[in-house]
């Protein structure tokens, strides 16, 4: 366990913590219903506007990959503090940037300061009391859905009013606070391992080869999520195209629908330690499955097409809440790299799912982006359902 160097986790300290994760990982998803007005605005093409919201999430993967594990090997007040200029430093390029490879590159850096998220949870985890631990990942995960889920709210509104690249402004402002809180707050820890950098990072692989379970849960965490982005960066193109003909502030709103996956992560929080992990997930995996029929059925129907957004996200963060949980407790003196791990295909997860949704609804419409995220969604359910870890 962590050499934590404070008092066991107080309820003040995990709601800090838990609202930083919020504010830090919406700014991976801000650009989400942004896409076709930052298109217009650089005058870009279809075919590149993908790479917009995929640039922040393989930024985010890369440093899952790369920084996530110094929180074993270094103080993770010191990393998080490096991680918090840099996003601070990145958001303000995405806002000034004059052209399409700026504003990838800084989008992309905007994805590696965001791994303040990932030495947070970990962190979280290590100053938790086994009683209590499934509460503490709960909410420290409801921190990150609610990021994920009301960004796209908080950003179609600032861009309505105001234009997309204040969004990134204010968010620069939100993420210099939270960096000097967490600074003045968060407790430092001695390295749980004594490792140099590269065989830190050769251990993850090591990790991945021994660990099935970690095998199990990186897999089919990256397939819902491929499923999930690729939802979530094409309904803006889905709902300001006929018949709805929606501005950037109505595709906003929709992260109000979506903050049902903040119930899902409460609900899954409670029921791992009463039913198991394993039903949990089945029963979320299973909600995200039946999303994409309800949202193929709903194409042009908002109120059912809402219904299939609620479904999705209650059935995706439902599924995150017990999988976090038994990465956890894979090797409690490697929690930052078995979540680095998962998380990294998590990503990758997202990243891909970003892009090819975009290209998807380009060539097929909303039925082929339906029919591709059901099949993701199948996938991860047959191989989480044949598995045979606990």
């Amino acid at each position: 366990m962590d050499n934590i160097q404070t008092k066991p986790l107080s309820n003040k300290l995990l709601f800090i913590m838990a609202t930083a994760i919020a504010a830090t990982a919406a700014n991976l998803y801000y650009n989400q219903p942004l896409i076709p007005s930052i298109g217009k605005s650089l005058g870009l093409k279809d075919n590149v506007l993908g790479f917009i919201p995929s640039a922040s999430q393989i930024g985010y993967a890369m440093a899952i990959f790369f920084i996530s594990p110094l929180g074993d090997v270094m103080n993770r007040k010191v990393v998080i503090r490096n991680l918090s200029i840099t996003l601070v430093i990145a958001l303000l390029g995405v806002y000034f940037a004059p052209n399409f490879a700026v504003l990838i590159v800084a989008t992309f850096v905007v994805g590696l300061g965001a791994n303040i998220t990932q030495q947070l949870l970990p962190l979280g985890a290590a100053l938790a009391t086994p009683e209590n631990k499934g509460k503490v990942v709960a909410t420290l995960m409801t921190g990150l859905t609610t990021g994920i889920l009301l960004s796209r709210t908080l950003s179609g509104f600032i861009a309505e009013h105001f234009g997309w690249r204040m969004v990134f402004l204010s968010a620069a402002i939100i993420a210099a606070i939270i960096g000097v809180v967490l600074h003045l707050v968060l407790p430092s820890n001695k390295p749980t391992a004594n490792l140099k950098y590269t065989k830190l990072l050769g251990s993850m692989f090591t990790l991945l080869k021994t660990k099935p379970q970690l095998r199990e849960a990186a897999f089919v965490g990256a397939l819902w999520f491929a499923a999930f982005n690729a939802m979530w960066a094409t309904i803006a193109i889905h709902v300001m195209d006929e018949p709805f003909s929606f501005s950037v502030q109505q595709v906003g709103l929709l992260g109000f629908v979506g903050a049902a996956g903040i119930f899902g992560a409460k609900i899954a929080g409670k029921w791992v330690d009463k039913i198991g992990v394993r039903k949990v997930m089945t029963i979320s995996i299973s909600l995200v499955l039946l999303s994409f029929v309800v949202l193929a059925i709903g194409q042009n129907n908002i109120v059912v097409l809402c219904i299939g957004i609620v479904l999705l996200d209650l059935g995706v963060f439902g599924s995150q809440i017990p999988n976090q949980v038994r990465v956890f407790a894979i090797d409690v003196n490697a929690r930052s790299r078995t979540n680095a791990v998962y998380m990294l295909f998590y990503y990758i997860g997202a990243s891909l799912g970003s892009a090819l949704g975009v290209t998807v609804i380009s060539k097929f419409g909303w039925t082929g982006l339906s029919l591709f995220g059901f099949t993701l969604a199948a996938i991860a359910l047959t191989f989480h359902l044949t598995r045979k870890s606990k």
